[in-house]
């Protein structure tokens, strides 16, 4: 029998997965194809670290272990969906409802001291940040917005916010003493271990990493953000936003950065609350209130303070005192700085964008904005956007074409890859990058609280890239653009890789080209505004901030693009859209008993998922399947049964029926397999029967409060109760 290994996540995504799992299980076993749970959920990620720690009943398999050995195999077929990429508040709070649930854990050290305080820190450093998809993206990525979801966007344009040529909305960006800038870059001549240490001024050696395997031909690149540069620019920013009246915002991404951005974070709290910190500073660290836990924290633990209630009082003064400061919730108070991994860069941004430049401020209303964005690796691309509507106005979803993506990521490619070689500097002195004949590779002077990053990219990851690039080139008749600025260390280095393999390829008739990334913006938004497509080629952090930008701008939504990894091994990675909502998403579901997921993704990756069954394992009826599911979701678009906005409409739920419904009836009424037409008829005409009833079912149940069991780890019974509430929906398919 065919397997699929559909993962098991968190918030939104896992509720919609109690509903939408049994339907396409039961779908699948008519095929011949199994799926199979694989349990990669923060919760999940941290039982799976203290085994000894555990009773029989709770401890559980490294699954995300599993699953990354198995993506290293040519059978491979695997649907990812959204996963917590934690914060240490995230990861704090999912430890706690775990002790709570009667898992005996250990509490985050925060400033681990002993050699077992250091282990169990060690271990939960390998549960938060992006401890997933660098283990399970063992290949490139492939996305686009499909046809049927570009054509729906066309006839039925979203609402994008107007553009004024006066908008006083812009970014931010160091530009000098940040990583783009102190980037350094090699390529291996051979292979070789290298090591990565701190000569302190006096001659004193700290050994940051003792080994760093790499290959032959591997990019090596290291670099670092000044501290005292980053204050100046932060004090700067506060201030301009102040005298030019706009909103203040920072972008950053603590959650996939999870060990330089969050101290970036900290960075930007302390230089808002400047005298706060300048007063109460030596109060809050002794409490173990630190800034790089954000405004949230922070406020959480004065009530604990002798001077709490004056030092909170401080904190009002400056707000009121400050620049408006974007706001994530304004309604309850919840600031730009309160969560670093509330407001997302690749998120953020394009929604601003989306609706004319706007932010919300304190005041519930929308305003101009300054997004600020230390690192200048990439600002200039949400600059060049912004400028671009300035001048031209908002772009037209009816009409402008599409910017699908081929990313670097592979193998733990670029910057997704540095979290186990960034440290902040405790002392001045040189960091060097020493291979095993004792030569420094790489050296930067740095300052007490830089922070200094290496990464690594594989010249095979490399290859597959191009490769791609130009596959999706030929089969799509589109230009590409490589993203890349040879102004940039890294980039240098990977135009050089291009300029050695793309002779090897056919590339006859293909427009291929290498731009700046803010040139390379440029003109995909001139071609975009002509009706006309580009294929953006790009790193892997690019892939990230492109793959939310041009998919919000297109067709509302990044969660509707389809996200296909081929892996290098052979198999196949199907990634099912952006999480980024998810956390609003289960809170009014716990509220109202409405979830507002949209599964859109889902369904893609899950038709993509049997394609590849098929082709690779000669399952005809897998594609079958697939072939009636595209099919199934054009209806589904076309009669807009994706969740509505409130209370008295279908939710995630009524969705699931809907594409079940049309999905049974493309079964039956298909001619390929006369077999599998005969076993999907009686469905189709049950379910359509009973439509008007399993509706009510599914609405009647809106409006009250459910009990989930866990944020972090639901109870199944719970959960599965809450998400299938339709007695006679889940008798047609578990009858099936």
């Amino acid at each position: 029998m065919s397997k699929i290994i559909y993962t098991h996540t968190d918030e939104a995504p896992l509720m919609a997965t109690y509903s939408l799992l049994p339907i396409i299980s039961a779908y699948a076993a008519k095929a011949g194809v199994e799926l199979e749970t694989s349990d990669i959920s923060l919760a999940g990620r941290i039982i799976a670290q203290f085994p000894e720690r555990l009773t029989d009943e709770q401890r559980g398999p490294d699954a995300l272990a599993e699953l990354g050995a198995l993506a290293e195999q040519p059978e491979a077929n695997i649907i990812k969906l959204p996963n917590i990429s934690a914060s240490v508040p995230q990861l704090k709070a999912a430890i706690a409802e775990l002790q709570a649930q009667g898992y005996d854990l250990p509490d985050y050290p925060e400033a681990p001291a002993t050699d077992e305080e250091k282990d169990i820190a060690a271990r939960y450093d390998r549960v938060k940040g992006s401890a997933v998809n660098p283990v399970l993206r063992q290949g490139n990525s492939d996305r686009r917005a499909p046809g049927a979801v570009k054509a729906y966007a066309r006839s039925h344009p979203h609402s994008m916010g107007a553009w004024s040529p006066d908008s006083k909305t812009d970014v931010a960006t160091m530009g000098h003493d940040d990583f783009f800038s102190n980037e350094k870059s090699v390529t291996m001549p051979a292979a070789d271990t290298l090591r990565i240490e701190h000569v302190a001024t006096d001659g004193t050696v700290t050994v940051l990493k003792e080994k760093l395997p790499v290959l032959e031909g591997e990019v090596v690149d290291a670099t670092f953000m000044s501290a005292a540069a980053l204050d100046a620019f932060l004090a700067e920013q506060v201030e301009a936003a102040r005298a030019s009246g706009v909103l203040f915002s920072v972008h950053l991404k603590a959650t996939m950065m999870k060990v330089s951005d969050p101290i970036i974070f900290g960075h930007a709290v302390k230089a808002y609350f400047k005298q706060v910190f300048d007063r109460y500073g030596d109060d809050l660290a002794a409490a173990g209130l630190k800034p790089d836990d954000g405004l949230g924290a922070i406020f959480a633990g004065l009530e604990e303070l002798p001077n709490g209630a004056e030092i909170r009082a401080a904190f009002d003064q400056a707000l009121a005192e400050g620049p408006a400061m974007a706001m994530v919730n304004s309604d309850k108070g919840i600031t730009n700085l309160h969560v670093p991994s509330d407001v997302i860069v690749d998120a953020s941004m394009p929604a601003m964008i989306r609706i004319g430049g706007h932010m919300w401020g304190p005041d519930g209303k929308e305003g101009d904005t300054l997004a600020v964005i230390p690192d200048s690796s990439y600002a200039s691309v949400y600059k060049t956007v912004i400028d671009d509507c300035k001048a031209n106005g908002a772009l037209d979803p009816a009409t402008m074409g599409t910017v699908p993506n081929v990313g670097l990521m592979a193998q733990k490619a670029e910057e997704y890859g540095s979290h186990d070689k960034t440290f902040k500097i405790a002392q001045a002195g040189t960091v060097r990058v020493v291979n095993q004949a004792g030569e420094a590779l790489i050296e930067h002077e740095v300052q007490p609280g830089d922070i200094w990053r290496a990464c690594q990219t594989k010249d095979a990851a490399i290859k597959n890239w191009i490769e791609l690039a130009v596959s999706r080139a030929r089969l799509s008749g589109m230009p590409a653009i490589f993203w890349l600025d040879e102004k940039r260390a890294h980039d240098a280095q990977l135009i050089a890789k291009i300029d050695a393999y793309l002779p090897t390829l056919d590339t006859e008739g293909l427009d291929l080209s290498i731009l700046p990334p803010a040139a390379a913006a440029q003109k995909s938004l001139d071609r975009l505004r002509a009706g006309q497509d580009t294929i953006s080629v790009t790193g892997n952090v690019l892939r990230d901030y492109l793959t939310d930008l041009f998919p919000i701008l297109e067709v509302g939504t990044s969660a509707k693009m389809l996200s296909i990894v081929p892996l290098m091994a052979g198999g196949g990675l199907f990634e099912t859209g952006a999480g980024g909502s998810a956390p609003k998403h289960v809170q009014q579901l716990v509220a109202e008993n409405y979830l507002r997921w949209d599964s859109l993704g889902e369904f893609f990756a899950l038709a993509a998922s049997f394609e590849h069954l098929a082709q690779h394992e000669g399952n005809a009826r897998a594609q079958v399947l697939a072939d009636a599911l595209d099919r199934a979701t054009a209806t589904f678009l076309e009669n807009d049964r994706s969740p509505g906005r409130k209370l008295g409409t279908i939710d995630n739920r009524g969705s699931h029926f809907y594409l079940a419904l049309y999905w049974a009836q493309e079964l039956a009424a298909q001619q390929d397999d006369a077999e599998l037409a005969a076993a999907f008829a009686p469905l189709a005409e049950k379910l359509a029967a009973d439509e008007q009833t399993i509706v009510a079912e599914l609405i009647a149940v809106q409006g009250s409060p459910v009990d989930l069991g866990g944020y972090y780890r639901p109870d199944d019974a719970k959960a599965a109760a809450v998400m299938r509430p339709s007695a006679t929906f889940n008798a047609a398919i578990d009858a099936f």
